[in-house]
């Protein structure tokens, strides 16, 4: 019954929005087009496509927010105008009530609030569709006084988004069988990843691990400080982590009053992301402005505060090593060189035309170069480069949705930081040194520092190793030997009994025409 009643609320707000207009132009079914057409009278649908669809979103609650915002980066899939109105989602969600949320961090902790926190502020500090975070400072332990954040889970989260997927899995099989696109728009395939990265963000445990990785790797460096956890305090719905003061990246009259380089903080922002990327193959994969603050204390004046860590993204060795030869095949121009690794990665179907592909890449990429940020929409680079991939028919990768998702976020805060910057001659540099170290001599030494100890285990036992590979290679030669004899003598038994049937048939015969042949009478 729940369900029932979501659904009719679902399709009350999409019939408000107009929402089937949206889709009218894609009906494949001519009788449903028609009937679409007939329902819009009446309706004052006055306002653009992209705006209702983000309003509607928005009415409906978190979950379709947060769908919103993740198919906003899927610009392979969507028109421009409606990607650029998902772009522009955030979380406007209010706040849950302060007593919940103070009986949900004791529920999670087993603790009471007073036994874990001299102080605790129970109105929230930041309000999102998932979770919320209170102010407090610790009372005992290890870390008493530490000023924390402490982020709770909204509570009933996971039923609420369960039966929304639902809906979402039927409202995509839906768009399979009646939108024109709809197989190659891969619609199930896309509430899939929702599924995955949503139920990663319901697990506060998940978040504090990723948070835990992101400050090992950045330990020591002057670009970005990330939070410190405090484990003893993180469960699956709550997690208590050190407090961050900055100014957010957004205010950027505030950054500057304090005296912050703005030129700088970009070219450090384009360096912590290709340092994430190519150097950790593990990076924030949420970067928008509200999770990023900038840090004024005169001691470390301009370092970047990352925030919320419910989604990062990983790349195998393949993905970076495929990555920085494209990347840095593109900054030198060299698109026979990008071309050919498509195909040698298998991206591309056999049998398609190098020099066409070659072709097609430089007429996207060509006009971008040697102009600055604020000349340069990557969102319309993207767009072209998708319809190329449709062309040749290019594999999208689902591993490399997320960074696709996290290049928009840092060209979004290149943007608003120094429109000047020339993002081609800031990466350049340190993609060449960090193929230098992976491909070159400090590469090879690098390599044989991690395996060395994997060899030391493994060289004392190659004796060993390889005498029962000789012994295994000699029982097998002597199965092997024993299997064809007796082949051979099954072969041979087989000839005789064969030679013998015939004789025996012969004799049969030979004795039945005797035999017939003495009783015929003489004529």
């Amino acid at each position: 019954m729940l369900r029932l009643l979501r659904l009719l609320r679902i399709i009350t707000v999409a019939f408000r929005y107009g929402l089937d207009q949206i889709a009218l132009g894609n009906l494949s079914n001519p009788l449903l087009a028609r009937l679409v057409r007939a329902a819009a009278f009446g309706r004052p649908l006055r306002r653009p496509r992209g705006e209702r669809l983000r309003l509607a979103l928005e009415r409906l609650g978190p979950l379709f927010v947060k769908f919103g915002q993740l198919l906003s980066t899927r610009r392979d899939l969507l028109p421009e105008d409606i990607a650029d109105e998902l772009a522009r989602l955030q979380d406007r969600v209010p706040p849950f009530d302060s007593e919940l949320a103070m009986r949900e961090i004791e529920r999670g902790l087993q603790r009471r609030i007073a036994d874990v926190f001299s102080s605790f502020d129970p109105v929230p500090v930041a309000s999102a569709s998932i979770a919320q975070v209170h102010l407090g400072v610790l009372a005992a332990g290890p870390h008493a006084g530490r000023n924390v954040a402490v982020k709770v889970l909204r509570p009933g989260m996971r039923s609420v988004i369960d039966r929304d997927l639902q809906l979402l899995d039927a409202a995509a099989v839906l768009v399979e069988r009646l939108w024109r696109d709809g197989r190659r728009l891969r619609p199930r395939d896309v509430v899939e990843e929702f599924r995955k990265t949503l139920h990663d963000e319901l697990d506060l445990t998940r978040e504090a691990a990723n948070a835990s990785q992101l400050r090992r790797n950045f330990a020591g460096s002057p670009l970005l400080k990330i939070p410190e956890m405090y484990w003893d305090y993180c469960r699956e719905s709550v997690i208590v982590m050190q407090r961050m003061h900055g100014v957010p990246i957004g205010q950027l009259e505030r950054l500057r009053q304090a005296g912050v380089d703005l030129k700088k903080l970009s070219r450090d922002g384009v360096e912590i992301f290709f340092t994430q990327v190519f150097r950790d193959g593990f990076f924030h994969a949420d970067m928008h402005p509200g999770n990023i603050y900038v840090s004024v204390d005169p001691s470390e004046l301009g370092r970047y505060i990352a925030l919320d860590f419910g989604i990062v993204g990983t790349l195998t060795d393949v993905d970076r090593d495929y990555l920085a030869r494209n990347f840095l095949a593109f900054f030198q121009r060299d698109y026979r060189r990008v071309a050919a690794t498509h195909l040698e990665s298998g991206w591309v179907p056999r049998g398609t035309r190098l020099d066409e592909l070659e072709s097609a890449i430089r007429a996207v990429c060509e006009p971008i170069f040697d102009r600055p940020l604020k000349d340069i929409s990557f969102g319309q680079v993207l767009v072209r480069l998708f319809q190329t991939s449709r062309r040749f028919n290019v594999e999208i990768q689902p591993q490399l949705l997320l960074l696709q998702k996290t290049l928009l976020n840092v060209e979004g805060l290149g943007r608003q930081l120094d429109p000047d910057l020339d993002l081609w001659k800031t990466a350049k540099p340190f993609l060449e040194a960090w193929i230098k170290r992976e491909v070159g001599f400090v590469g090879l030494i690098q390599r044989l520092r991690v395996e060395a100890p994997q060899w030391s285990r493994l060289l004392p036992q190659v004796p060993r190793l390889a005498a029962q590979a000789l012994m295994a290679s000699e029982g097998q030669e002597r199965v092997l030997a024993e299997l064809a004899e007796l082949r051979r003598a099954n072969a041979q038994r087989n000839r005789w009994l064969a030679v013998g049937v015939a004789l025996l048939a012969a004799a049969v015969l030979l004795l039945g025409w005797l035999f017939v042949g003495s009783r015929v009478p003489r004529l």
